[in-house]
């Protein structure tokens, strides 16, 4: 039994991930790249190959719940996998056999291992790290000081644009999307990935504030605003439009304008970045029925 109840820094994060790959031997584990700093950004996937759908999280430093949700989630698929149980109400392996689960737990892991210890984790970039920022608890940026959410190039031009009317120039703890897209190893890594495997669809888990968003610009899909649908009425979670500095240059703007998949943005949670890990039992519960769905549907 994994104890999830922890703070999901780098070493956490491997030693949960070995317990996993040791229990359900086919746990398929690859890494799509490694960050800024050399973290490697792990890739797990259990089920069909000939068709997936990819969850992904930890894309700011301070939102490291959505890494543990997402363990935690793999790890009832293959247990449900292994033993035939079902995931909440859903005999989720029997879907998995038909459209496999891809999970990148971390997207940043330098951002996380600063939110959670400090400067001193963004190793060269320390000096950075702390021109810039005085509270790295709400650390939600690369090593860098750029957003990996703000470096997608979908819409990017726009957002920087906005970015500048707010005078955000330069490295930043938060929205800062760099000088250019995909100007960071970890948004390179994910882009990579995506081209290299056929996903039929995609979820970046964020937190908080307990909305989905589901679309971006003339090439979303019915399907993602069908998905969503589906989403708030199994979970609560309203269906929302991110504020105009949060629009463009994000992971499911990305997917949706260069696929014409649906892409959905979950933000778990209710409250302040980072939230607490007494929140997780709770969310994971009402999350659950979200990434059921997004295997089932």
């Amino acid at each position: 039994m994994i104890n999830y109840n922890v703070l999901p820094d780098y070493k956490t994060r491997n030693e949960i991930i070995s317990a996993l790959c040791r229990h359900y031997p086919f746990i398929k584990h690859s890494y799509a790249g490694e960050s800024v700093c050399g973290r490697c950004i792990d890739v797990l996937h259990i089920g069909s190959t000939k068709s997936r759908v990819l969850y992904c999280g930890g894309f700011h430093g301070s939102e490291y719940l959505t890494i543990l949700a997402l363990l935690k989630f793999l790890d009832d698929c293959a247990r449900s996998m292994q033993d035939e149980n079902a995931v909440g109400e859903y005999r989720v392996s029997d879907f998995l056999r038909i459209r496999g689960l891809t999970v990148v737990p971390c997207v940043n892991p330098d951002g996380v291992e600063i939110a959670l210890h400090g400067s001193d984790a963004a190793l060269k970039y320390k000096p950075l790290v702390e021109k810039v920022s005085d509270n790295t608890d709400k650390w939600q940026a690369n090593a860098r000081g750029v957003d990996i959410n703000h470096n997608f190039n979908a819409g990017w031009c726009e957002l920087k644009q906005k970015e500048l009317s707010r005078n955000i120039k330069s490295p930043s703890p938060t929205r800062f999307g760099g000088n250019c897209p995909e100007s960071e190893p970890e948004t390179k890594a994910l882009t990579k990935l995506c081209r290299n495997i056929d996903f039929e669809r995609a979820v970046a888990l964020h937190s908080q504030g307990r909305e989905i968003y589901c679309s971006f610009g003339e090439h979303t899909p019915v399907l993602s605003f069908k998905l969503a649908s589906v989403f708030s009425q199994a979970s609560g979670y309203n269906i929302g439009f991110p504020e105009e500095i949060a629009t463009g240059g994000g992971f499911k703007d990305w997917f949706i304008e260069r696929f014409k998949k649906p892409a959905l943005t979950v933000e778990m949670g209710l409250g302040e970045n980072p939230l607490p890990l007494s929140d997780l039992e709770s969310e994971y519960e009402i999350l659950k029925n979200i990434f059921c769905l997004g295997v089932v549907v």
